[in-house]
């Protein structure tokens, strides 16, 4: 009964929305191709939903960063958040996107370019895209691009120059992140090698982790967080803020990697949404167990970013492993970044307020291995391969745009500014009503 119920289901939402399409069952077109017809809507709305669900992760990175960093910041990390959105969009449009989908039109496996602009394709406005428009396959593609540069501004945050952190992400997402993306989503050289990285734990997440490390050692740490081979702690101003951030990034993920499948294909869009579940679900687990044991106490903040852990690390496999191994993937995530937060602030001394690195950077790379390991027929050569070349390109990229802005306009905001924090330094304005008073009584 259940099953006679979704098949009249489908055929009545078929039926509407050949009806939406302007076509009627009399025209001249055949009955198969309507229902391709149909097939191209479905797989192009769901595309554009999964657009929207990414944004949303924007505001899933403002609350998380803003919540695991001093209130006095506040209103920086959020100006930073937005203004990332825009600039990606924007010369993602300009330059970015002929860069990473150069087509036919100069490509090569290492470089390619289709020109400057979102110019408009041959066929009209909207044109058949594969399963997809062409606007479709921009404005996804581009909401991808501005989250790279997101990952980047937590790990260098309460300290940054406001003026030279922005240059910095729209040089990333206009010139390196679209060129290492197009050597496999674009057809180069690492995808004619087999290379596998379904959603982006290395040209998302890590290519944004090795630009954040490069940011963090060309900054330098936040004053008063290592002095004299002391670590002294300082917290986030809202465990709350930092929460929803985590559930917010959990949600739009279903977006990021649902919407790499590129289509409404039932099969595969569940297979993706249960493989993404589970590995943040095990992400959590791991973090857990993990902190308790090392800490003493289970410590929320290790356990959101556990969540975001085994989320980044399914990214890559998300597609093509099992439901059990996307257990395994996430539970090893979780394990992992508890252990990598660790070490870069206790063992190198790397001062990242939130933990970027240790989320997307370590399980980034962990997430493209184990791709290789779990992923039926995938090579695990093939994939260190593509995360040495990613990691080198990115790190050399990183620092001479970072040096280059230190030398010619400076990169870190004053003493004074980071001990007034730059909502008043950078902003001339508060976050909390009252704080600055507050500070001072």
């Amino acid at each position: 009964m259940r099953f006679r119920k979704a098949t009249l289901l489908g055929v009545l939402m078929i039926i509407f929305l050949v009806s939406a399409s302007g076509y009627s069952f009399a025209d001249d077109l055949s009955l198969e191709t309507k229902l391709n017809e149909v097939k191209f809507m479905i797989d192009n709305l769901w595309i554009l939903i999964a657009t929207i669900l990414v944004f949303i992760m924007h505001l899933g990175f403002a609350t998380l960063e803003s919540g695991l960093t001093r209130s006095k910041n506040t209103v920086n990390i959020l100006f930073k958040n937005v203004s990332i959105v825009a600039i990606g969009l924007l010369t993602y449009s300009v330059v970015g996107f002929g860069l990473m989908y150069p087509g036919d039109a100069f490509a090569g496996s290492w470089f390619g370019f289709a020109g400057l602009g979102i110019a408009v394709p041959e066929g009209g406005l909207t044109p058949a895209y594969g399963n997809y428009t062409y606007w479709t396959d921009f404005i996804f593609q581009g909401m991808f691009a501005a989250t790279a540069a997101t990952i980047v501004s937590g790990a260098v945050a309460e300290r940054v120059k406001l003026s030279s952190f922005l240059i910095f992400a729209a040089l990333y997402v206009a010139i390196v992140y679209p060129i290492v993306g197009m050597w496999h989503w674009g057809g180069g050289w690492l995808a004619e090698l087999g290379f596998h990285d379904f959603a982006g734990s290395t040209f998302v997440h890590s290519v944004g982790g090795w630009a954040a490390l490069a940011g963090i050692i060309v900054l330098g740490p936040r004053t008063g967080k290592y002095v004299n081979g002391h670590i002294n702690p300082i917290p986030g101003h809202s465990i709350p803020l930092a929460a929803i951030g985590a559930f917010l990034l959990w949600f739009g993920w279903y977006g990021f990697n649902g919407g790499s499948v590129l289509s409404a294909d039932p099969a595969l869009v569940s297979l993706v949404f249960v493989t993404t579940s589970l590995g943040a679900a095990a992400g959590v687990a791991g973090a857990i167990a993990t902190s308790w044991k090392i800490q003493k106490k289970p410590d929320l903040s290790m356990v959101l970013n556990g969540s975001l852990a085994g989320l980044v690390g399914i990214t890559a496999s998300a597609d093509c492993i099992t439901p059990f191994e996307a257990v395994i993937i996430g539970l090893i995530s979780g394990v992992l970044v508890v252990f990598a937060v660790f070490f870069f602030d206790s063992v190198v001394k790397i001062d990242d307020p939130v933990g970027a690195t240790s989320v997307h950077l370590v399980c980034g790379v962990w997430g493209t291995l184990a791709a290789g390991i779990f992923g039926d027929g995938k090579s695990i050569v093939v994939q260190l391969i593509g995360i040495a070349v990613v990691a080198v390109t990115c790190l050399i990229a990183s620092f001479a745009i970072f040096y280059t802005l230190k030398a010619v306009m400076g990169i870190r905001v004053s003493v004074d500014e980071e001990m007034r924090g730059l909502d008043i330094g950078e902003h001339g304005m508060e976050a909390y009503s009252g704080f600055q008073i507050f500070v001072t009584q």
